[in-house]
């Protein structure tokens, strides 16, 4: 039998290419959304429509069906065998701070707290890299240390990621309180085929601008990857992920060279590969085995060849 993954959010745009990668690689998917998935995926998949700030609401999403038959022919209240949780405001200004906060925080718990007292053992949580407090900071500030590793500080000023970090620390918590694996992917900004073009132009040819992505972002065609990496790595307990691709987002020589040359007051901590891209993936390299299907560089048409 399948493995049966739950995934909030599953309707936005990380999500659809999450789903699609599972559901070829034969995972059964119930996604928990406001929003209903598109063709040819809602075909595939149920959305259950769920308030995720409602805990009452959640609890009961964990132990639904997958699927609407007449007469339904699951298991009654099964527990899945892993929760993906994706859904929240995707940024700062969709809403008042406030309520960007009280969402994005409550369903973090909610989700965490009725998995794990329902018995998931693996649990993977999107987070962003904005919680490194440069993207979406009051004026310019530099990051506190190149590469930006997993235990760079993580202290903004924004609501939005102010909202990510504690999500990561409630999740800290219940992982050590309910002995399971919990996981938390930073993501960089995302980018989908039919954006790539203009968005690594603007990398490409506005360098300075895109400090404020870490000069990193993440491919939508290897997300699924990620995640499924997450899925069939066990045992970890509770971690934090970079979750972008390998190489900087422009055709520097020298990841090093380049920031010493952008960012002369910030400190360079360790060795870096020639094309490294300044917030690492390296951690999730090396412990979920990760290894990227696609390169920026084999997909953006340069000016000369346009």
């Amino acid at each position: 039998m399948s493995k049966r993954i739950i995934v909030t959010g599953g309707s936005g745009k990380a999500g659809q290419y999450i789903i699609g990668h599972l559901l070829a690689q034969g995972y059964s998917i119930l996604n928990l959304d406001l929003n209903p998935l598109p063709p040819p995926l809602n075909a595939e998949v149920h959305t259950l429509k769920v308030d995720l700030t409602d805990s009452g609401q959640v609890h009961g999403a964990l132990l639904s069906h997958f699927r609407l038959t007449e007469p339904f022919r699951e298991p009654h209240q099964q527990v899945p065998d892993a929760v993906i949780h994706l859904a929240g405001y995707a940024r700062n200004m969709i809403v008042p701070d406030t309520e960007t906060y009280r969402g994005n925080v409550l369903s973090f718990y909610n989700v965490i707290e009725a998995a794990c007292r329902v018995g998931v053992k693996k649990i993977v949580l999107a987070s962003s890299i904005t919680v490194y407090g440069v993207s979406f900071a009051e004026g310019d500030v530099d990051y506190p240390s190149f590469p930006v590793d997993e235990d760079v500080d993580a202290n903004p000023m924004d609501v939005y990621a102010l909202s990510k970090v504690c999500g990561e620390r409630t999740a800290r918590s219940f992982a050590r309180r309910f002995e399971n694996d919990i996981y938390v992917m930073r993501l960089g900004a995302v980018v989908a085929p039919d954006e790539f073009q203009e968005k690594f132009q603007g990398y490409v040819e506005r360098l300075e601008e895109y400090k404020v992505h870490g000069w990193a972002y993440t491919d939508a065609r290897d997300i699924g990857l990620m995640f499924e990496r997450c899925l069939v790595t066990d045992g970890l307990g509770f971690q934090i992920f970079n979750a972008v691709n390998d190489e900087i987002t422009n055709f520097a020589e020298s990841t090093t060279a380049f920031l010493e040359k952008m960012c002369p007051n910030t400190p360079i901590t360790r060795e870096m590969e020639t094309r490294e891209a300044p917030v690492t993936n390296r951690k999730m390299k090396r412990m979920l085995r990760f290894e990227q299907a696609h390169r920026w560089q084999d997909f953006y048409i340069t000016a000369d060849n346009r």
